[in-house]
């Protein structure tokens, strides 16, 4: 009792702590445009000049290492959030207010925190603008008449704001590292951020670039600037390579070409790299210690997935239903824990090396504690060719395979299991999207199995699943599986609803869905003498954080080392700024190096003491599974309810409302955008005050993605 109560306490420290350091952050960043703080920034830039540090260290501890510093603490609090099992409760402030095919659906916290960034964009460029006027100061080389002047400082200024982007822009797309999962943001869920930060950066560089090119051109200037590669300042050249980089990366990354063009999309958003390589060129080092803690977790972050998905695994089963989907069984190390809804990114070395797809883990560690298990839903290319080899070991003498090697990086998930502290929980899923809830329903079952104490578990839970042919069911064949034990309980904590909406067979029965479930077939492979590892998953919270601190004592260190080296003379004009910033990425490319060898070295020394596990009898546990035998009509005729059409969430949501009686209703929703929308839009237009309880429920909208 005393360790949790010491527990909670340093939680709550450290979150005290994580919010002062993020307003301080963010007063600075407000404080930033303003003359003010100019004057009061060059003092302390002289005052430093005559220190270790200089100009380097103190732009880097003021501008960089308050976010650094926030992973940091975030990474010890999520650590002790998991070991305490503490419990975050959610709020209004998840529920939808804004729904819309241009924008998706919007929370209330999203609507907030997107009114509060385009308010301070509009403060930064006012407060720039308003100093243009107020100076009204000519620019060297160019006569410019009073319209000219003002459209020249207005493009001008919009480059601070795609820099204000750009500070944003690598921290939603983060996944050992993922700060957002501070504020319980999932990395499925937070990649629609970084679209919208990419994208408003793009059209204030362009405004920017365009704009400058323009005034260029109308003074007759325009060949002798744009190729200017300066000694000091500002190099435009550099800016308008940048410019060309992130127009590229942008019109690839569009739906289109993501859909249709994967592997197009993903070879040219590397030019992250020299994105940001020529924007330290264009902007100098000073500004761009502002964007460097996002690039700086971003590039350790790239390189401890890499590190994390060596050595390779290997397929131990694999299951194909009906509905032309496959369900991969993969060996995992007993200790490795993750909750439902997590993820992780699989590549088979075999169909494409360079490949990573993102799936949903439709097992439960607490069920399964030697196997993970995902299920692919056959669509592309990649999913085909995998379907394709699997279907031909079915065909073969001894309806075994050959070692599939695979490389798994994650799994990635929420810290803690917050889902299920709902008093009733009302799970809405349409097609594939039923994947990530099947390991929160195996979850609740096998929790209750095990005498879970009640008030830790919700109290009822529905299942609405939308699909469009009674094949597609055959995905709920282990939730059905463990729903029949349960029945047999005599429990009634969990009912399943299945609405088969493109089916025009009438009275649709269990014996039906049975039917179904009795094609799916199994298959397994060979993985003796194998030599694989079983998934490890990612490293602890706290080795996070101390490799990101290493990596930043190195980087801050070179700085000093340059100070010393090149700066003791104060002269720091005879120092062409190119060299700076060369300097500066040495610097950035040696910390990163330093957290990789160190990420590295704990891998290594963790396969030092694993061998691979030999599983119990994994294929006997493969074909239990594929089989239908322990399933009855009469088992899932009471709890599992077959209609056809579409329904009506509305009614639904009113009648769960009336039968639960309770004021704590979470409704998770994954599957396609318009049955999200459909759903979110019925619970909007919800009345509370047709409920006759004296205590009215409330409803807490949670919608995951399964694509990205």
């Amino acid at each position: 009792m005393a360790n949790r109560s010491s527990s909670s306490l340093l939680i709550l420290i450290l979150k005290i702590l994580m919010i002062l350091i993020f307003a301080g952050w963010v007063s600075l960043w407000i404080l930033k445009p303003t003359d003010l703080w100019s004057k009061k920034w060059k003092q302390a830039e002289h005052s430093s000049a005559k220190s270790v540090f200089s100009y380097n260290g103190l732009n880097f501890m003021v501008f960089s290492f308050p976010i650094i510093a926030l992973a940091m603490i975030g990474f010890i609090y999520l650590e002790l959030i998991i070991t305490s099992r503490e419990s975050r409760s959610f709020s209004a402030l998840s529920n939808p207010i804004i729904i819309t095919k241009l924008t998706g659906i919007l929370s209330v916290a999203e609507v907030i925190s997107v009114c509060l960034f385009l308010m301070f964009l509009a403060w930064t460029f006012y407060s720039r603008f308003s100093i243009d006027l107020h100076k009204n100061m000519p620019v060297k080389s160019l006569k410019l008449i009073r319209w000219q002047f003002l459209f020249f400082r207005a493009v001008i200024r919009c480059g601070l704001l795609a820099e204000v982007c750009l500070v944003l822009l690598f921290l939603p797309v983060l996944r050992s590292l993922a700060v957002f999962r501070i504020v319980g943001v999932q990395f499925e869920v937070s990649v629609r951020y970084h679209v919208w930060l990419g994208t408003a950066m793009i059209l204030f560089s362009v405004v920017h670039g365009g704009g400058t090119l323009f005034i260029w051109a109308i003074n007759h200037i325009l060949q002798d600037q744009m190729w200017r590669w300066q000694r000091t300042g500002r190099i435009y050249l550099a800016g308008e390579i940048a410019l060309v980089a992130g127009l590229v990366m942008w019109v690839t990354s569009l739906p289109w070409f993501r859909r249709k063009k994967f592997e197009v999309f993903y070879y040219t958003h590397h030019l992250y790299v020299v994105f940001m390589v020529f924007y330290l060129f264009h902007v100098g080092d000073r500004r761009f210690y502002g964007v460097l803690p996002g690039f700086l977790l971003y590039a350790i972050d790239k390189l401890l997935r890499i590190v994390q998905s060596r050595p390779e695994t290997c397929l131990l089963s694999a299951r194909i239903f009906p509905c032309k989907a496959i369900e991969l069984i993969l060996p995992k190390d007993p200790s490795l824990k993750y909750t439902p809804t997590s993820i992780v990114f699989i590549n088979i070395p075999s169909i494409s090396r360079f490949q990573w797809h993102c799936f949903s883990i439709s097992s439960s560690s607490m069920v399964d504690e030697k196997t993970m298990s995902v299920i692919v839903k056959v669509g592309g290319h990649w999913t085909n060719t995998l379907y394709a080899r699997i279907k031909a070991g079915l065909g073969s003498k001894t309806g075994s395979m050959g070692c599939v090697p695979v490389a798994i990086e994650g799994p990635y998930g929420p810290a803690s299991l917050n889902l299920l502290r709902y008093e009733s929980l009302l799970i809405v899923a349409g097609g594939s999207g039923i994947t990530p809830f099947l390991g929160v329903l195996q979850e609740i079952i096998h929790s209750q199995n095990r005498g879970i104490k009640r008030t830790t578990l919700p109290a009822q839970t529905q299942l609405i699943y939308v699909t469009k042919n009674i094949q597609d069911v055959s995905l709920l064949q282990p939730v059905l599986i463990l729903l029949a034990r349960e029945s047999s309980n005599h429990s009634r904590r969990l009912r399943v609803r299945v609405f088969v909406t493109q089916e025009h067979r009438v009275g649709l029965t269990a014996r039906d869905l049975m039917n179904e479930l009795s094609t799916t077939e199994c298959v397994n492979f060979d993985v003796k003498h194998s030599g694989k590892f079983p998934i490890h998953g990612v490293e602890s919270s706290v080795w996070m954080a101390v490799i990101v601190g290493c990596c930043s004592v190195v980087f801050l260190v070179l700085i000093c080392l340059f100070n010393a080296a090149f700066m003791k003379g104060n002269d720091k004009s005879k120092i062409p700024s190119t060299i700076t910033d060369v300097f500066l990425l040495c610097s950035f490319v040696a910390a990163v190096a330093c957290g990789t060898t160190m990420a590295f070295l704990l891998r290594l020394r963790r396969m030092k003491k694993e061998h691979f596990r030999k599983f119990d009898k994994p294929i006997e546990e493969g074909k239990r599974l594929a089989s239908s035998d322990e399933i009855t009509g009469d088992a899932l005729g009471e709890q599992c309810e077959i209609s056809v059409g579409r329904p009506c969430f509305k009614d639904i949501f009113s009648e769960f409302a009336k039968d639960t009686r309770r004021s704590e209703i979470g409704v998770l929703v994954c599957g396609p955008e318009a049955m999200k929308e459909s759903v979110a839009s019925s619970l909007r237009k919800l009345d509370p005050s047709d409920s006759s309880q004296t205590k009215k429920p409330r409803f807490s909208f949670h919608s995951l993605t399964f694509t990205l």
